[in-house]
């Protein structure tokens, strides 16, 4: 193990979106037991920090791979396909009048079920975004169109946090 292998190599795992979260889960807690600071307590301050160094970028790499956008976006990147998402913010047409025609239902909902109702179908968007994203980087292996489909997927999150606000303003009023 080198601290500059990619987050899979650190984990054993083949550098695909496809993963079993049980297993990341399970290599994740072995390798945190492995490197943990407490173990090298007794080897002075150099293999301490060490071991801190190397407990940080273990968590930042399960941060990263159990995380099913992260991994994606993560796997665009070492594709060559970074999202760059503060610079590319451009978006298909259809996409873009899908989000407004969902905020333009949100602003006239009147209850708590009709957003919920907009949850569900934006949840059933991000579901096929998210498969479309893995057939791109583990099938089809393109990068690029894989990138495209994150970016859509990080437009939908922040949406869903906006439903979800919308959500706590109508519980609490």
């Amino acid at each position: 193990m080198k601290l500059d292998d990619d987050d899979f190599s650190l984990f054993g795992l083949p550098q695909q979106f496809a993963q079993d979260s049980a297993d990341i889960a399970a290599r994740w807690k072995a390798l945190v037991a492995k490197v943990h600071p407490d173990r090298f307590a007794a080897d002075g301050v150099a293999s301490q920090r060490l071991a801190m160094q190397w407990s940080l970028r273990v968590n930042e790499a399960h941060q990263r791979l159990r995380d099913p956008l992260k991994r994606a976006a993560y796997l665009c990147e070492l594709r060559g396909a970074p999202l760059q998402a503060n610079e590319n913010t451009r978006m298909p047409a259809a996409f873009l009048m899908e989000q407004m025609e969902w905020r333009e239902a949100m602003d006239e909902a009147k209850d708590a079920e009709a957003i919920q109702r907009i949850d569900r179908q934006v949840a059933e968007r991000e579901q096929s975004l998210l498969a479309q994203a893995a057939r791109q980087l583990d099938d089809d292996q393109n990068p690029a169109a894989a990138s495209e489909s994150v970016r859509a997927l990080m437009f939908l999150t922040r949406f869903r946090a906006d439903i979800d606000r919308r959500l706590e303003a109508i519980e609490q009023a």
